[in-house]
This record gives structure tokens, C-alpha cells and sequence, in this order.
């Protein structure tokens, strides 16, 4: 067994630990790790780190044996009490429920819906990087990357421009728990930390979502909140505990995702000058470089499944009711998948990057985010070549493979 911790999320603030996810895939891709204590947060009992893209390929495309309803989807095991709650959401369900759920909402991406949004996602990235062009210099995520996709998202829920810092407020609270800029650590009578998921810790989102689902029913509009509050496949609709939770995913998610992305694809760009040059000379390759991208900067770190019974992967024999953690991350610099993995080719082909998912929870919104990213990137190309003017710093976590500070200059 390989002792490599890839569990600390102060080790993914120093930057994703690359070489010890190759030295997993090389010798033990199926790895257990430990889940000590950090900082306030209690141990965990540990889980299985699969680092291989074949492996990780198989264990989201087969829900009967990795569920995401067992235990949720974080590595942190949720209060048994909030299990309930948390199977309510999509993200945490398995086949058939999933797939029902999934039916009723999937008419309300439809691709004219977003694409009416193109024209308005182009000029709000023109827009915020105009007002620092002409200065030289900025720190791309706060001045630039982390409104891009707020504004965007609550433009396509149908949220009043008033209530839209609510949306970064919640997105902060449950996406940067682990990370001390952004905490917000609630505990409990005993002095323990209260999980940022659980019911009571969300009241006030979900209380904002009936209330916005109810403005919808009453005032219809051409928004994705009226859509799902009237979706309806086969006589049934979203129930109105489904739809807070789709809200929540759409939030956290919806937002969170994006904001990573760009100022990741951003910094790739920088570390790779020539590629970097060769984007701005042939724009038309834009498509295949945006998932290039999202390659070697996936959004999602990790994502946990729970073993529906014992199973036997890669010659470890994992027990029903194991953690086994998925590594996207990892997958998508598998020398096994992807030729001379980190080197930034722009037009690579084939590229089955993870960064989405894969099999039945498959981004419901990766539509969206390569539409903002397009948009994000035809406007960022028109910048001189930009620079690093300083340390990026990056978020504390195991999950999001976030940026909160990207100085550049120009």
C-alpha cells in the first residue's frame, strides 16, 4: 500500500499534487486513504482514492455498484439524520429516481434557451474586462471571474438583480467551508462543526427558493426558475422539495463551476506562452481548446461514491458501505488516456476529459459553462498577451479546484 496523502486540502492550496496522483496510478490506483483530523473537522474512516481514467470511467458509469445515494457525494460523511434531506437532490440519487428526475428537468436546458443568453454573456464579459483593460492589470477572479457567472446564472434563474449577492453569499458558505477566507463554521452544543449541507444551515436558501418559485407560478417569465416550476413529463412535475433542491445545485453548482474554470483555463494559457500565442493567431480553434481547458483545469476535483456491495477493483477488495473517491483531476492527466498529459495542446483529439462527469450524473449544465466560457475567452483574446503579476492563490479544498486570486498584468 502507497503512502501518499491526496486527502488534505491544504495540500490542493498548494497547487494539485500531480506527482503523487502519477505515482497512485502508476502503483497502487486504487489506493486507501486515511481522513485525519483538519483543522476543526473531525476524522473520517477513510475511503478509496481511484486515480486511473479507466477506473474512474467505471465507477460513475455503474451506479448499482458506486452509489451516490448510499452516503451522499462528499468525502466528508454527512450527519445520518441529514441523508434524507440530501437524497432529495439529484446530484445525490441513483437510477431509476435519478433518471425520473432527470427527465423532468432536461426539457429545460434546451439549447435556445441558452444560446438567447449568448449575445447578453458576451457583453457582460466585455463589459468587466473593459473596465480593466485600459489599466494593465487585475486580479481576474475578483475583479472580473467571480461575477462573470453569478450574473450570468441569475439572469438565466430569473433572480432580481437585488437579491443576486445572496447567490455568491450561499455559494461561498458551502463551496469554501475548508478554506479560512471564505469559512463561515457553525458548530453545535458539543463545539462541533455543523456541516454546511445540512438542513439548517441551508433554511434560508431554501426559504429564498420557495419564495421565488411562487413569484414564478403567479408572474411566468422566460427564465429557467418558471421552466422547472412548470416541467412536467408523463403528468408529473418537480415536487416543491425537488425544486429548492434543484435551486441549491443550480446555485452552488451552476456558479461555482464556471468560476473555477475560467481563471484556471486562464493560467494554463499563462504557463503555456506558445500555446497561449497560438490561440490568439488561430481563434478558430477555440472550441477544442476550451476542452483542453477544462483538461487540465477540471473544475471538480474529486467526487465520492459509496460501495452498494463488495466488489473487488483493480485486485483491492472494497467492502459494501466503503468511500470510494473518484480523482477527475487525476483521470485527466492519465498517461494511459491522454498522450504527454500536461502539455497544453489546444487542439488535442480525442480528448474524453471527466470534467463533467460522466454516465447518468453527467452535467445536466456543461452546455452552459461551454457557452460562458466561449464567450468569456472570444472577449479575453482581444487583451494583449497577458502575464502573472504575482502568487495566484488558490482555494483550500479537496473538491473545487478553485482560484480566489489571480493577479495578471498586460
Amino acid at each position: 500500500m502507497t503512502d501518499i496523502d491526496v486527502f488534505d486540502p491544504r495540500t490542493f492550496a498548494r497547487g494539485v499534487p500531480h506527482e503523487a496522483l502519477r505515482l497512485l496510478r502508476d502503483t497502487d490506483p486504487v489506493s486507501w486513504q486515511e481522513e485525519p483530523e483538519i483543522g476543526i473537522w473531525p476524522a473520517g474512516r477513510g475511503f478509496w482514492a481511484v486515480t486511473r481514467h479507466e477506473d474512474v470511467k467505471h465507477v460513475l458509469r455503474t451506479p448499482e455498484v458506486f452509489s451516490s445515494a448510499l452516503g451522499a457525494t462528499q468525502i466528508r460523511d454527512p450527519d445520518p439524520a441529514d441523508l434524507p434531506f440530501l437524497r432529495r437532490m439529484i446530484l445525490n440519487m441513483d437510477p431509476p429516481e435519478q433518471v425520473r428526475l432527470r427527465r423532468i428537468v432536461t426539457g429545460t436546458f434546451t439549447r435556445r434557451r441558452l444560446e438567447l443568453f449568448a449575445g447578453v454573456v458576451r457583453e457582460r464579459a466585455a463589459a468587466l474586462l473593459g473596465a480593466v483593460a485600459g489599466r494593465g492589470s487585475c486580479d481576474l477572479p475578483r475583479e472580473v471571474t467571480d461575477d462573470f457567472p453569478l450574473q450570468n446564472l441569475a439572469d438565466l434563474l430569473g433572480v432580481p438583480a437585488a437579491d443576486r449577492s445572496l447567490l455568491l453569499e450561499w455559494t461561498n458558505r458551502v463551496i469554501g467551508y475548508q478554506d479560512p477566507e471564505h469559512a463561515h463554521v457553525v458548530t453545535d452544543a458539543e463545539g462541533r462543526p455543523v456541516n454546511p449541507r445540512s438542513p439548517a444551515q441551508l433554511a434560508d436558501m431554501f426559504g429564498y427558493a420557495e419564495q421565488l418559485a411562487e413569484c414564478k407560478r403567479a408572474e411566468p417569465a422566460d427564465d429557467l426558475m418558471t421552466a422547472l416550476v412548470w416541467a412536467e413529463v408523463d403528468g408529473e412535475r418537480l415536487t416543491d422539495a425537488e425544486l429548492k433542491m434543484f435551486f441549491f445545485l443550480l446555485v452552488i453548482a451552476g456558479n461555482d463551476t464556471v468560476r473555477s474554470a475560467l481563471p484556471g483555463g486562464v493560467l494554463a494559457l499563462v504557463r503555456h506562452p506558445d500555446a497561449y500565442r497560438r490561440l490568439r493567431a488561430e481563434p478558430e480553434i477555440l472550441p477544442s481548446a476550451i476542452e483542453e481547458l477544462l483538461r487540465v483545469h477540471p473544475p471538480v476535483l474529486t467526487f465520492r461514491r459509496t460501495a452498494a456491495r463488495d466488489v473487488e477493483l483493480r485486485g483491492k477488495r472494497i467492502a459494501r458501505g466503503d468511500k470510494v473517491v473518484v480523482y477527475h483531476v487525476s483521470a485527466n492527466h492519465d498517461e494511459r488516456r491522454f498522450p504527454d498529459p500536461f502539455r497544453l495542446d489546444l487542439a488535442r483529439e480525442p480528448n474524453d476529459h471527466l470534467s463533467f462527469g460522466q454516465g447518468p450524473h453527467l452535467c445536466l449544465g456543461a452546455a452552459f459553462a461551454r457557452l460562458q466560457m466561449r464567450e468569456f475567452f472570444t472577449e479575453f483574446l482581444r487583451l494583449p498577451q497577458v502575464e502573472l503579476d504575482g502568487e495566484p492563490r488558490r482555494l483550500v479544498s479537496n473538491f473545487i479546484n478553485g482560484i480566489t486570486s489571480l493577479p495578471l498584468r498586460w
